[in-house]
């Protein structure tokens, strides 16, 4: 019931789960690739060492406030394949492909520039010295090699828009296989490799990175992708088409960055009040992550399935894909919310320091328990909003999220955080209350707007082509 979006039309497609889960699963699977990376990647510096795990969170997430800026814009292709897909103009998809490609080799250049700065960007956070030089090193190698990963991005979107992600998920498999071993070997010195720590664990994960970029360039420059899409041929810089890209790809990494940017000054806030808090919550948000990164493929899926069936010029497909979506996430979701409630200690001492005996570690397992409470009590809302948001991009409705979310991220998170805890010493518990009520906002704010539907109307590729 409260998934029928306003003034829809009454339509009950038979194939809506099947379709959802062709495309969507896929891309589950290549985001848990991801969360099985950056999983591991966490447990062996906490393993490794507690500044090292509490200098990975806030180093990685500001440099992927910047890579999902540029990332989420060259991937944002996704939506522009889509629709000319179910609009039929397919030699568009070739032309489409080569403009996220130029984006991503302009962004590379930027990022370099970024990665002289973690020095002073990291002592104005104000964290020991010792975490600080090891959040330097972490973000300057990720600023380095993220180039690689915005031009994966740009090729993975020649799949996803046309709803081929069973490639997409076959090479991010092969980039885990080779990421796990080689980030356990870098950071503690096994075997051939030398002890890097979390220098190491940079390094691997660049270069899973570049499996997945290599493999992705292999399966999408054939002939007959050229023949069919002009993937060779379709390669001059197309103005226009640029233009699109950042018309409509811009705002929507803007409100995913700046969704990104209000959990990092969480983040850094709770640095702030100590370096327990703050390593319980970069092991909290570790775990979160085993939510978000597979929630994040059902979000592509859904953009996908939203572009073509307007593409196509049948908006009720769109919603019926909104629909499933929404249930198979809230199934998923609730067997999470059991997990971190029923069995948090499990979860937590992976994450126990190889050096710490189970009472040195009693103190962070109490604090985490508590903590996975409040991961839990903002699973579903993190589910409605990021599905409602993916229909929204699917469609081209991208400034009104951009402008909408920015405002509830400093207005329901940055200033209410800052408030707390710099100006009234609030403690943690406080600070991970806020993020509870900010996903509360956006998950209100975002299906209200999916449920209004003046999204059915908008599109993001030339009017002529749509049913054409």
């Amino acid at each position: 019931m409260i998934f029928k979006s306003k003034n829809s039309i009454s339509v009950k497609p038979t194939n809506s789960y099947r379709d959802v889960m062709r495309v969507s699963l896929p891309l589950v699977i290549s985001m848990t690739t991801t969360v099985v990376m950056s999983f591991t990647d966490r447990v062996f510096l906490a393993n490794y060492s507690i500044d090292a795990i509490a200098a990975a969170l806030p180093a990685a997430i500001i440099a992927f406030v910047f890579l999902t800026f540029f990332a989420d814009t060259a991937g944002y292709n996704n939506v522009i394949i889509a629709q000319y897909t179910g609009a039929g103009a397919l030699p568009r998809v070739g032309s489409t492909l080569w403009q996220g490609i130029y984006f991503a080799l302009m962004a590379w250049l930027f990022m370099v520039g970024l990665s002289f700065v973690g020095g002073p960007l990291f002592r104005l956070v104000g964290h020991s010295p010792e975490v600080q030089a090891l959040e330097t090193i972490y973000f300057r190698v990720l600023c380095l090699g993220s180039g690689i990963y915005i031009v994966a991005m740009s090729l993975s979107s020649f799949f996803t828009g046309r709803g081929a992600t069973r490639p997409v998920m076959v090479i991010y498999i092969i980039a885990m296989f080779l990421n796990v071993p080689l980030d356990y070997a870098l950071i503690n010195g096994a075997w051939i490799f030398p002890e890097l720590g979390i220098l190491g664990a940079g390094i691997a994960t660049v270069f899973s990175w570049a499996v997945a970029a290599v493999l992705l360039g292999v399966f999408v420059f054939t002939r007959e992708n050229n023949r069919i899409f002009g993937v060779f041929k379709n390669r001059a810089f197309d103005a226009d088409l640029f233009r699109r890209l950042l018309r409509y790809g811009v705002p929507s990494s803007l409100q995913f960055s700046l969704d990104v940017f209000a959990f990092v000054f969480f983040v850094f806030m709770v640095g702030r009040i100590g370096n327990i808090e703050l390593a319980v919550t970069n092991i909290a948000i570790s775990l979160d992550s085993v939510s978000f990164r597979p929630l994040m493929g059902f979000a592509l899926g859904t953009s996908t399935l939203v572009g073509q069936a307007l593409g196509r010029n049948r908006p009720q497909e769109a919603i019926a894909a909104a629909r499933s979506t929404m249930v198979i996430v809230a199934a998923y979701m609730s067997v999470l919310v059991l997990l971190y409630v029923f069995l948090p200690q499990p979860l937590l001492e992976l994450f126990r320091p190889r050096n710490f005996s189970a009472a040195d570690f009693a103190a962070i397992k109490a604090s985490g328990i508590v903590i996975l409470r409040f991961v839990a009590a903002y699973l579903l809302l993190d589910g409605i909003y990021m599905i409602s948001t993916a229909v929204l991009k699917g469609a081209g409705d991208t400034k009104f999220i951009m402008w909408s979310i920015g405002l509830i991220s400093f207005f329901g998170m940055i200033l209410p955080i800052y408030i707390g805890v710099e100006i009234f010493g609030m403690g943690l518990y406080y600070a991970w209350g806020c993020t509870v009520f900010f996903l509360f906002q956006l998950a209100l704010l975002t299906f209200w707007r999916f449920y209004q539907g003046k999204w059915k109307t908008m599109r993001v590729i030339e009017q002529e082509e749509v049913g054409s």
